[in-house]
């Protein structure tokens, strides 16, 4: 007689947990994060939503995990796909380039209806709820913002920034406005402004001396 073998519980706690991280996602996306609710993740899931709270608190604990492992899948495919510097901003020794790539992609993925929705509903819990915000905070945004700090320094080192520049203040002057202008929803979010910015940040506002 064969050897029966006793259920895997790690392998069905990891497929559970999967399936609760695409119907958080894809509810968020469908119906807003307002509208979405435990009850609602777990029969998508196919899960009892028991089996939900014993792993999180809140359905805004849910999207946000469910959130940083999209994150992380997009980063390990973009690995196997072979492109370099997943995790890092290029540094080609053009500096206004590397920026603007990055800053590029920032704008193609806030656009994205996959990462929007979350993205949105993430920011505006994180407001109202200071332990989300602190953990979106932590988990996501500062490192994040660690990558430009990183390339800034790089930048000081080689003589084209300013020994005097705050890395994480110049940080903030590329990155603040497209979020601004996300958020309002009233300009487009396009490549041309992402350019823009670079060129502000590294030029300034100041009218230049004429060209002889």
């Amino acid at each position: 007689m064969a050897e029966s073998k006793a259920p895997d519980s790690t392998r069905r706690s990891e497929k559970s947990r999967r399936a609760i991280y695409a119907a958080a996602l894809s509810l968020v996306g469908e119906n807003g994060y307002a509208k979405t609710t435990i009850e609602g993740i777990a029969a998508r899931a196919g899960v009892g939503k028991q089996t939900i709270y014993r792993w999180w608190p809140s359905k805004a604990a849910v999207l946000l995990e469910a959130f940083l492992d999209l994150g992380e899948q997009a980063a390990e495919a973009a690995e196997a796909a072979g492109a370099d510097g997943a995790y890092e901003i290029p540094d080609t020794g053009d500096l206004a380039a590397d920026l603007k790539l990055v800053l590029r992609a920032t704008v193609d993925e806030l656009n994205d209806p996959t990462f929007e929705a979350p993205t949105r509903a993430l920011a505006a819990e994180g407001i109202v709820d200071a332990k989300i915000g602190a953990e979106y905070a932590e988990k996501l945004l500062e490192p994040q913002a660690a990558l430009y700090v990183r390339r800034l320094r790089a930048a000081q080192e080689a003589g084209v920034v300013r020994d005097d520049i705050d890395p994480r203040t110049a940080m903030e002057l590329l990155t603040g406005p497209i979020v601004h202008r996300w958020l309002l929803r009233t300009l487009p979010l396009t490549h041309a402004y992402a350019d823009s910015l670079v060129d502000y940040a590294l030029n300034g506002l100041a009218p230049r001396p004429p060209r002889h």
